[in-house]
């Protein structure tokens, strides 16, 4: 890479080639690869151990007074007082790696007094890696990216993940899908997160949203689409997302009209706010009613979850099914699941 890149992204840089390496390795003999469950259809591999640990001796050989927050190790690595954080995904897309799906990637941020400062996410099967550092631009090999100029919500791609794990909140997914799918031009759930935002810098999608994430899903992707010219958030437009489960990113025109649609399902908004919401779309989109003419069992599904309405039990069986297994992979390196928070939600593999 260039020499005239931040000292501290070109060490990113090389511990994410380095991770990268193990994985395309593994990747030759997928089956040969073990797998372990860290819980319901949540896995992790040797693979992500492996990865894990290249990065963190790359990034500690150079900087041994700066903190780790990993995905499977959490931060047992690392001073526990930096002010210096890396924030680690060693393999982001982990079901679809041990499946052979070639949708995954390692990403790598680093957080100063808890802004992310500089970003690394890299896509082993396509050389493809996507880099930025605050002030300066995102770049995709070395070449400047921008969100997508795409103003109108129908004529745009939006990427998004599924639930999947027991617990998560299946029939508010199914609302957002009912709420957004005729509305844009297409919907994609290809599996890794962090490649999602890093497309969206790259203006392959115009926006991204999921719920259940963790901050090593978004930290770097989230630096990448404010550099590039996006804007991202939780579903209510609100700044605060890294520890919130809930982000919602795009190009800035895309994004404002995601705003009001995906709001009144933020776990920020009232119930007040859900029901108006609700009684909003019954009145104006006849096209969401149900087959005998009822209430929008989606709509109100989002709102009286632990209850579900008569009409909600009645939704047509050709409803989109959500789940989707997710996954991790890893070799032999050390590093139990961090932080893992199971609460309602979607979360990328």
């Amino acid at each position: 890479m260039s020499s005239n890149l931040h000292p501290m992204l070109n060490v990113a840089i090389k511990a994410a080639r380095a991770a990268g390496a193990i994985i395309n390795r593994a990747a030759l003999d997928v089956e040969a690869v073990r797998v372990s469950q860290k819980q319901v259809n949540d896995f992790v591999t040797e693979v992500d151990h492996a990865s894990e640990a290249a990065i963190i001796e790359t990034l500690l050989t150079a900087y041994p007074g700066h903190g780790i927050l990993a995905e499977e190790s959490g931060t047992e690595r690392g001073a526990k007082d930096s002010e210096f954080v890396w924030i680690i995904d060693p393999l982001d897309g982990t079901t679809n790696f041990i499946h052979g799906f070639p949708v995954y990637c390692v990403s790598i941020a680093l957080a100063v007094r808890g802004k992310v400062e500089q970003a690394v996410v890299y896509d082993p099967t396509r050389n493809d890696l996507f880099t930025a550092s605050r002030g300066r631009g995102a770049f995709l090999n070395e070449r400047r990216i921008r969100v997508s100029k795409r103003t109108r919500l129908e004529e745009s791609l939006i990427s998004t993940g599924f639930p999947f794990r027991a617990g998560d909140n299946f029939k508010q997914y199914l609302a957002i899908m009912a709420d957004l799918m005729p509305r844009a031009a297409g919907l994609r759930r290809p599996g890794a997160a962090a490649l999602d935002l890093a497309y969206v810098a790259a203006g392959f999608a115009e926006a991204f949203f999921e719920t259940g994430l963790n901050p090593w899903d978004v930290a770097a992707g989230s630096l990448l689409v404010t550099e590039a010219g996006g804007l991202i958030s939780n579903f209510s437009g609100e700044g605060e997302y890294l520890d919130q489960r809930e982000v919602l990113a795009g190009a800035p025109r895309i994004y404002g009209q995601l705003v009001p649609i995906l709001g009144k399902y933020s776990k920020f908004a009232g119930v007040d706010a859900k029901l108006a919401a609700s009684e909003r779309i019954r009145a104006t989109d006849p096209t969401r009613q149900t087959a005998g003419g009822g209430d929008d069992v989606y709509a109100r599904s989002t709102v009286e979850l632990s209850q579900p309405t008569p009409e909600a039990q009645a939704a047509p069986a050709s409803a989109p099914a959500p789940a989707r297994k997710m996954i991790r992979a890893k070799r032999p390196a050390e590093t139990p699941a961090a932080g893992s928070d199971t609460a309602p939600g979607t979360a990328s593999e």
